[in-house]
């Protein structure tokens, strides 16, 4: 059980200490629970701090289902569950297409018209505030891995072992402090799970890099 995000960041700081003053290391976080665990790393770390923005793709029938996620130009799907349960392929070209436009809207939000960070060459840590069925964090792999980056570390505090199995070999590093064999919701580890709102999430990211 960890207090907070911020606690659990912490923790998170001494698995990936030799990263420090890493002047070839960037964390991107998963806004906005992920910026809370980002911060603490990027200035404990002394590397920079940006966001990587993903999406759950949510069944038609539950919402809090996920059956993939989305970036930009990246699309993950669980396509055994889309096919056992007759997903129609308008319904998730409809969901890819409004949640693709909110991702663009919300990067805006977070960081203006600034371009995003060159990941060739570079260590890029991805850090989250734990991971269930792990679809927005694979979609987020997806898109660095597309701009040839030297290591891909994972970096978060909890997540089932069946989920962190999937990422063995797709990832250089997972650094994963906990992975309980009994999982129901990222939340139920924490004292503390309160909504990170916009505001200071944005907050965060800027704070981060001053």
């Amino acid at each position: 059980m960890f207090k907070d995000r911020f606690e659990a960041g912490k923790e998170l700081v001494e698995r990936l200490i030799k990263y420090k003053n890493s002047k070839d290391a960037i964390i991107l976080a998963i806004p906005r629970g992920g910026l809370q665990i980002g911060h603490v790393l990027a200035t404990e770390l002394n590397i920079p701090l940006d966001i990587i923005i993903v999406k759950k793709i949510p069944h038609p029938s539950n919402p809090e289902y996920a059956i993939g996620a989305v970036g930009i130009e990246e699309v993950i799907l669980n396509k055994e569950v889309v096919v056992a349960s007759s997903i129609p392929d308008s319904y998730v070209d409809a969901e890819v297409k409004e949640l693709t436009e909110a991702i663009k809207q919300r990067y805006k939000n977070y960081r203006g018209n600034k371009p995003l960070p060159k990941l060739k060459g570079k260590t890029v840590i991805l850090a989250d505030d734990g991971l269930a069925t792990g679809h927005t964090m694979m979609a987020a792999v997806g898109i660095v891995k597309k701009q040839n980056p030297k290591k891909v570390v994972l970096a978060v505090p909890v997540a089932p072992p069946e989920t962190i199995k999937r990422f063995k070999g797709v990832v250089d590093e997972i650094v994963c402090l906990d992975q309980p064999s009994f999982f129901f919701a990222i939340g139920e580890f924490y004292a503390n799970f309160e909504q990170v709102e916009d505001g200071e999430a944005i907050r965060l990211l800027k704070e981060a890099n001053e």
